[in-house]
């Protein structure tokens, strides 16, 4: 046994170890691919509602709310409007397959599957353009003393 510990490199081979540790991949799952954009004109202000409702967040300091408990739709023109005068803007984008369906008109998939599976959509890189809006925020300020951090989500 000493043999086969010096021949390889001081380690044990596989049937001779009493007990084997877990890697790194089956402690912690990888995590899903992410894109980062501080470009404005990345965020669709029709997504960014989206993801406000999804996130149950109002613009309001008073939101209205209706029967479900649930904020009232932020309005499409006032979010052109903050993303206009936004001195930062932070969003985060990701794959579509691993966002959860939370509404109805959310689906799922390229439709590139085949034999291999859908090795296109894995080897494609996340951008704003082919991946979902799933973190966003904002920053305004007058570019001298204060700034002020906005609708994080």
């Amino acid at each position: 046994m000493a043999v086969a510990a010096a021949v390889n490199g001081g380690y044990l081979p596989s049937k001779f170890r009493r007990f084997t540790q877990p890697t790194v991949s089956q402690i912690r799952p990888t995590p899903p691919p992410l894109f980062i954009s501080t470009n404005p004109n990345d965020v669709n202000p029709i997504h960014l509602r989206d993801l406000y409702s999804v996130c149950n967040y109002s613009c309001h300091r008073f939101p209205k709310l209706n029967s479900e408990g649930r904020v009232e739709p932020v309005d499409i023109d006032k979010l052109r409007k903050a993303l206009l005068h936004s001195y930062v803007v932070a969003s985060v984008f990701t794959r579509p397959e691993f966002v959860p369906d939370l509404t109805p008109e959310n689906v799922s998939g390229s439709g590139l599957t085949g034999i291999g599976g859908d090795w296109i959509g894995k080897v494609v890189p996340v951008t704003p353009g082919n991946g979902e809006l799933v973190g966003f925020g904002r920053a305004v300020s007058d570019s001298g003393l204060t700034a002020a951090i906005y609708d994080v989500m």
